[in-house]
């Protein structure tokens, strides 16, 4: 069975297609200049409505971590439009957190006051932003760990901690650049099934980036498949076998789960010529 056909219309809700969280028309974005320039990103085009969780499925090199950074707002592009919460020139903002593969803690702080940090830049008050790291911190089941440094924890403690700082912050989009990639597989199960259920829970909207196709069927509920050199959507579509309680195990259970993933991989094996 084939995944199903469907405009971004159907995708999202009424309220999202009349004010996209998330909007590119026409993006492109190359880096160099003369005979070192290189096109990285081509006339891309997307909505995003809220509470999407949208996963940007793409092997090396396609330029899905340049789009991450261009929502960000930690890159300039090139020509088109980009608008991320109404901001037509997207800027680093609490509002749009981003966590990376890396975790990237302070060495030097504790874990509650690495995921205290960006509450302090806000200038929140020392007792609110302690409220605040110590509920998160356990909402990610670091709770008897807060006092510890990121030395001391394993790889897959020291992202969830990063999770937690970035999620403090309350922001009302989470853009996730392979947060898992590095972990092994028995934690990047416990993590993938910790962050949909803090999706459940709070329904962000979230933009993820993977190069696993596993990964991609059991977090989306949409998936975006990118391909070629400069990047382009090669696919954009639901993801039929999405359900919010389910695990790894239980999705390969499913009838369709075969076809489906060998559609996936033919995707991301297209190039250009």
């Amino acid at each position: 069975m084939a995944l199903l056909e469907t405009d971004i219309a159907e995708r999202l809700s009424p309220a999202a297609r009349e004010q996209p969280v998330i909007s590119l028309r026409g993006l492109s974005l190359a880096y160099g200049a003369g005979k070192n320039r290189k096109a990285v990103l081509k006339d891309v085009n997307l909505e995003i409505g809220e509470n999407e969780f949208v996963v940007v499925l793409g092997a090396s090199g396609c330029g899905k971590t340049s789009l991450l950074r261009l929502l960000a707002g930690y890159e300039t592009h090139e020509e088109g439009e980009i608008a991320v919460l109404g901001s037509e020139t997207p800027a680093p903002r609490p509002e749009v957190g981003v966590v990376f593969q890396q975790a990237n803690l302070f060495p030097w702080l504790d874990i509650r006051r690495n995921v205290e940090f960006g509450l302090k830049m806000k200038r929140v008050s020392r007792q609110e932003r302690s409220r605040i790291a110590l509920e998160t911190i356990r909402q990610v089941g670091l709770a008897d760990y807060h006092r510890y440094l990121p030395y001391q924890l394993s790889g897959g403690m020291k992202q969830r901690a990063a999770i937690a700082r970035t999620l403090a912050a309350d922001p009302r989009v989470l853009l996730m650049d392979e947060p898992f990639g590095a972990l092994d597989a028995i934690t990047r199960e416990n993590l993938q099934s910790l962050l949909k259920k803090i999706w459940r829970e709070t329904r962000r909207t979230v933009f993820f980036i993977t190069h696993d196709v596993d990964e991609a069927l059991l977090l989306g509920s949409r998936i975006i498949v990118m391909s070629g050199a400069p990047g382009r959507i090669g696919l954009d579509r639901v993801n039929p076998l999405f359900r919010e309680g389910e695990g790894v195990g239980q999705l390969r259970q499913h009838r369709e789960y075969a076809a489906l993933r060998e559609e996936l991989l033919r995707h991301l094996e297209k190039r250009d010529s």
